[in-house]
């Protein structure tokens, strides 16, 4: 399980039933849960974590956002076995994790998630899933992503002829040095009122003036 999260929020449970919700007694089959991501933001998934209770199948589907930045809501995972019987207590609370290589589609710039939860059996009151996290894909080359202009200014610097410049290891490192020396010189300022020709608590004769 990658340790790596994104926040996002988990929406109150909506039960799919058919038929009148107040007057039919039977218990509802099918429960869906949405997970959403901060507003503007996307995720490249990798995995899906949660710890069941009780469902015995969970079909994913994916709100993402096409190249040109209209959502889509696409299936990637169509009823994925929690419980190997819907009856019995095996896999009723497993942790579980739905992986990318498992999905039907690339989870790529999604927006939202919506869990579909169904569970057969009547021998259970309840069903829902629960800790649900989503972790992102991670750059195994680099943590950032270095934008295609930036690798181009790179590149030319290196054409650059540096020749009669001053190292820049040893620039740097002054530089460092002149930012800790003002940040000493700030943090001990003294707030005591210097005399304009006050010299060492004295005064020069030469620097007075008569008016």
């Amino acid at each position: 399980m990658s340790v790596n999260t994104v926040p996002c929020t988990v929406k109150p449970t909506v039960t799919l039933q058919i038929g009148d919700a107040e007057t039919d007694s039977s218990r509802p089959g099918v429960y869906v849960i949405d997970v959403t991501l901060p507003i503007g933001q996307t995720v490249n998934i990798q995995e899906i974590s949660f710890k069941n209770y009780y469902t015995a199948y969970v079909s994913v589907r994916l709100l993402r956002r096409d190249g040109e930045g209209a959502a889509k809501w696409v299936t990637c995972l169509r009823n994925h076995c929690l419980m190997p019987s819907p009856h019995t207590e095996e896999g009723s609370q497993d942790y579980c994790s739905v992986y990318r290589q498992q999905m039907l589609i690339e989870p790529d710039n999604v927006t939202s998630v919506r869990l579909i939860l169904r569970q057969p059996s009547s021998a259970w009151l309840n069903f829902s899933v629960e800790d649900i996290k989503i972790h992102p894909c991670l750059n195994e080359d680099s943590e950032w992503d270095i934008p295609d202009w930036l690798s181009d200014l790179t590149q030319v610097d290196q054409l650059c002829d540096l020749q009669g410049l001053p190292d820049p290891q040893t620039v740097s490192c002054s530089i460092q040095q002149m930012w800790a020396l003002t940040e000493v010189m700030q943090t001990n300022q003294t707030t005591a009122s210097i005399g304009r020709f006050d010299v060492d608590g004295c005064y020069d004769i030469n620097l007075l003036s008569f008016t």
